[in-house]
């Protein structure tokens, strides 16, 4: 029987989970957390720690450097990227996120 835990994938290092439960959100103490966020628009950024963050509204490509593989990210979706990544995101939906740094 198939289990209804979310899938986490892992692309170039960022790891998503879509649509996590609500008890998970709980646990990470998601809520709480600080909230970025900024408009449709394409920007290099670097990781100088690893951030983990839940996407509360938007609709991403993360273009990591050395990568030719868009991962793409949305509402919903719990993402961790490592630290010391660099990468181009490229906002096409206004994001509003939840975030921490390690």
């Amino acid at each position: 029987m198939a289990s209804s835990t979310p899938a986490e994938t892992e692309k170039s290092g960022i790891k998503i989970l879509r649509n996590p439960p609500e008890s998970k959100l709980s646990d990470l103490g998601v809520r709480s957390w600080p909230k970025w966020g900024c408009s449709p628009s394409k920007f290099p950024w670097a990781y100088s720690a690893r951030e983990t963050c839940y996407l509360l509204e938007g609709k991403v490509k993360v273009f990591p450097d050395g990568s030719d593989d868009a991962v793409e990210i949305a509402a919903g979706d719990l993402v961790v990227f490592p630290e010391g990544m660099s990468c181009i995101w490229d906002v096409s939906v206004a994001v509003d996120k939840h975030y921490k740094f390690d």
